[in-house]
């Protein structure tokens, strides 16, 4: 009996052209998320230690069916998308955890993170998009997710995800690297009006 081949589709992030993320047909770290921002963050972990090995990558994140890795420059990522599949291929075959198994303990508590996150939306992030009549709220920490809200001139904007990735996400990642996702759960369908409301209370 044939074993089933391993499906694996590679995007690349439309406002971040040095990240690629590769979507796998099957859950590789199902137990959450990691992020490696540096190869000795990922010691111990034997996939994210593989994908180091890749010439130019400086950051990984395994997070249930995906693998997304950053290599800056300019260069084709065909090839490296295809060498990190190879890689998850071979790992998914080794039956090594993706994962070191004790990641989760080492991060820290969501409550420390919720309150380093808070002073930077505080000091850079509001500060600066208060320019343009946007507001950005931390809404939760959840296992190392970081879950925010757009309001005023950011929500519904057309650049609104460039100021997430390269803007808000840049600022989380340098100063805690612990944080795994930075999700945007703001409803920019409904952002008709430009202009800062206080939310309901």
């Amino acid at each position: 009996m044939m074993e089933e081949e391993i499906k694996i589709a590679a995007h690349l992030e439309p406002h971040r052209p040095d990240i690629c993320k590769l979507i796998v047909d099957r859950p590789i770290y199902p137990q959450g998320s990691a992020y490696f921002p540096n190869k000795e963050a990922a010691r111990g972990s034997p996939l994210g230690e593989r994908l180091f090995e890749i010439e130019g990558v400086v950051a990984v994140r395994i997070a249930g069916n995906e693998v997304s890795v950053t290599k800056p420059g300019v260069e084709e990522w065909r090839p490296v998308a295809g060498r990190v599949s190879e890689i998850i291929r071979e790992h998914l075959g080794s039956g090594k955890p993706a994962v070191a198994p004790d990641f989760a303990s080492k991060r820290l508590p969501d409550s420390v993170i919720m309150g380093k996150i808070q002073t930077i939306f505080d000091t850079q992030i509001n500060p600066a998009v208060a320019a343009h009549g946007g507001q950005v709220s931390l809404l939760d920490v959840k296992e190392g997710k970081i879950y925010i809200q757009m309001g005023g001139g950011c929500q519904g904007c057309g650049m609104a995800d460039v100021t997430l990735r390269q803007g808000i996400e840049t600022a989380i990642r340098e100063a805690i690297p612990d944080v795994n996702e930075i999700l945007d759960v703001t409803d920019h369908a409904a952002g008709t009006n430009p202009y800062y409301t206080p939310a309901k209370k």
